[in-house]
């Protein structure tokens, strides 16, 4: 199975810490079991060149606000713009096979927000979730809910 990809955002290294993680679970996973698939990771960030993605990849950001609850009234996405218009960009949304959240539960209903928002706008599922830098039952819970993803897709 060729590796999955994810394309990702950190701002305070929350985001990133997790991949790197994540990245390293899936390779022991690899190391057992050939037939599960590693990960390679790409940080997406305000000096990112835009391009093409021509491969499936999973998107990981975190939720930063700037006014509003959210819900009822308003809501700016602070911070990670940037990844939501590299999505954006030409046909990348093509590619984007679900979405991961991350967040403090401290802001309840704002807790992943802008990733249930990409989700909404980007027609893609929203995988799962975990809080700020994730514990290692996230990273089991998150690499099992990707490769399902992928096996599901390559039906």
């Amino acid at each position: 199975m060729d590796p999955m990809r994810i394309l990702f955002i950190s701002i305070e290294g929350n985001t990133r810490s997790f991949v790197e993680h994540l990245t390293h679970y899936a390779m022991a996973q690899h190391i057992k079991n050939k037939g599960l698939p590693e990960i390679v990771s790409t940080e997406i960030s305000e000096q990112t060149d835009f391009t093409d993605e021509t491969k499936p990849y999973f998107c990981f950001v975190p939720t930063y606000l700037d006014g509003g609850n959210g819900i009822d009234n308003g809501v700016k996405e602070l911070m990670t713009n940037v990844m939501g218009e590299y999505i954006d960009y030409h046909d990348n949304a093509k590619q984007l096979i679900g979405i991961v959240g991350s967040g403090n539960k401290n802001f309840n209903e704002q807790y992943c927000l802008t990733a249930r928002r990409y989700s909404e706008k980007f027609d893609a599922p929203f995988i799962d979730n975990y809080e700020l830098r994730g514990v290692p039952a996230d990273e089991a819970r998150v690499y099992k809910k990707m490769v399902e993803r992928v096996q599901l897709l390559n039906m």
